[in-house]
């Protein structure tokens, strides 16, 4: 063992750095991860990606009983909300995940520091009172939410994603500043449950970034399921009052203004590298001008054995995307080598219908001057989407003109997160869309659909 009390000290316990952890444990390494909340896991587990998945899940099971098993010849007569209980089940799904990385530590031997973790010297970790040495030191201290100039946020009647997991009623009228993810899938789970709720996005479309085609096909699956959307449009005010919130509204190009009213106010803008209260200056880790660490090819800083992975580096702030990083790390440090390839990391938005993307959009393809194929499948056209009434959306595949290589694909249909993985396969071995039109796909399964997609680069496709 090495002569200072750690290999490596890990701060943070989000998906990135639990995962570090995990696996240079494996990898024979001593190691201590430092957490200051009172549970494991980070915001994913605790206030992010799995109470919201618990609430979008429930809520869409709400909104079926209420409304579409009719359609399946199922009659329920007295369907009440019990928001409480809802909220237990999202708690209880929290509690699981926590508890089950607390197992995990245990199991291979990693040390919990509990307490808010300072880099105070090289090699040198500060937990409360505490003093811990490392040869190495991680920081996954992940990210946090960031706020609009002039609007308070109190998580009562103005909240983030925090407070809005944690709403003790439904309110009457919410309205959501930022068309991304984050504001989606809030967004629907308030709606289902019976707001009225109206998203607020400064560009021209929502989800930005995304796949054009997408972009705007599901903003129209969203209207017709009861969302308001305000595109264009600036929010320059939000005040609470005993009330409600009182927000003014200006078109982005400027233009007059406008005033709405709405019980809670969800501002769900983006995210921002947590970085405050690490110690980075103290000894002078270089971060970037969005306050992001700077890292080189081996998530290597400017200074000698400390690394970051996550959200607090540049790149997409996804969890699976910090727990690649994480895994190459922790290898990298046992002397073996890794590699992310970061244009095949998915995104998934997890509403109903969801979206899934990989790769490059069409926007991108035409802006790098990339001449591509593209083959398109709606689910109408399946007969397992049929048999689920779940026929909105469509597979889209791009693939290189000469070579039909898989560049890029973009889904908006059920089980979009799923459907993903294969395509993202394919990529990874650098498939062609002939290799999924030629693998055998079961019938009658939602993946016939990225099979019919990939025929249709080649203007083949069966069933339409």
């Amino acid at each position: 063992m090495s002569k200072t009390d750690y290999d490596v000290i890990i701060i943070g316990s989000g998906p990135g750095g639990y995962v570090c952890a995990i696996r240079c444990a494996q990898l024979g390494m001593k190691v201590a991860c430092v957490e200051k909340r009172d549970a494991l896991g980070g915001t994913c587990l605790n206030i992010g990606c799995i109470p919201s998945k618990a609430l979008l899940h429930a809520s869409e099971r709400y909104e079926e009983t209420n409304y579409k098993l009719k359609d399946f010849g199922i009659d329920i007569k007295g369907v009440s909300l019990n928001l409480k209980n809802m909220m237990k089940h999202k708690n209880d799904v929290v509690a699981a995940n926590t508890q089950g990385i607390e197992f995990l530590f245990k199991k291979n031997k990693i040390d919990w520091l509990k307490g808010e973790g300072k880099i105070t010297a090289e090699n040198e970790v500060t937990v409360g009172k505490n003093k811990y040495s490392a040869e190495n030191i991680v920081i996954a201290t992940g990210s946090d939410v960031v706020s609009l100039p002039g609007i308070e946020i109190d998580e009562k009647k103005i909240v983030s994603s925090t407070g809005a997991l944690v709403l003790d009623s439904v309110p009457k009228k919410m309205v959501v500043i930022g068309g991304g993810v984050i504001g989606l899938e809030l967004g629907c789970v308030w709606s289902r449950l019976g707001a009225e709720v109206t998203i607020i996005e400064f560009m021209d479309e929502i989800l930005p970034g995304m796949d054009g085609e997408i972009r705007k096909e599901s903003r129209k699956i969203f209207e017709k399921q009861g969302l308001t959307f305000k595109l264009s449009t600036k929010v320059t005010s939000a005040k609470a009052g005993k009330s409600g919130v009182d927000l003014e509204l200006e078109p982005a190009a400027g233009g007059k203004s406008e005033k709405m009213k709405a019980d809670i106010v969800l501002v769900a803008v983006g995210r921002k590298a947590y970085t405050d209260n690490v110690g980075l200056d103290k000894v002078g880790v270089d971060v970037d001008e969005r306050g992001r660490i700077q890292t080189g090819e081996f998530f290597d800083t400017n200074i000698d054995g400390i690394y970051a992975i996550g959200d607090v580096i540049a790149g997409p702030m996804l969890a699976h995307k910090a727990e690649e990083e994480g895994v190459v790390l922790a290898e990298m440090l046992a002397g073996q080598s890794g590699h992310i390839d970061y244009n095949l990391v998915p995104g998934v938005v997890y509403t109903f219908p969801e979206v899934a993307n990989i790769g490059k959009t069409e926007e991108q393809l035409k802006e790098a001057g990339i001449k591509y194929k593209k083959g398109k499948f709606p689910f109408s056209a399946n007969g397992r989407a049929r048999a689920m009434s779940a026929t909105d959306g469509f597979v889209k595949i791009l693939a290189d003109e000469k070579t039909d290589r898989v560049l890029g694909a973009h889904i908006l249909g059920p089980e979009a997160g799923t459907l993903i993985a294969e395509i993202a396969a394919v990529m990874e071995f650098g498939g062609s869309s002939e290799d999924i039109a030629r693998t055998c796909h079961a019938h009658p399964t939602l993946e016939e659909v990225v099979k019919e997609a990939a025929l249709a680069v080649d203007g083949r496709q069966l069933h339409m």
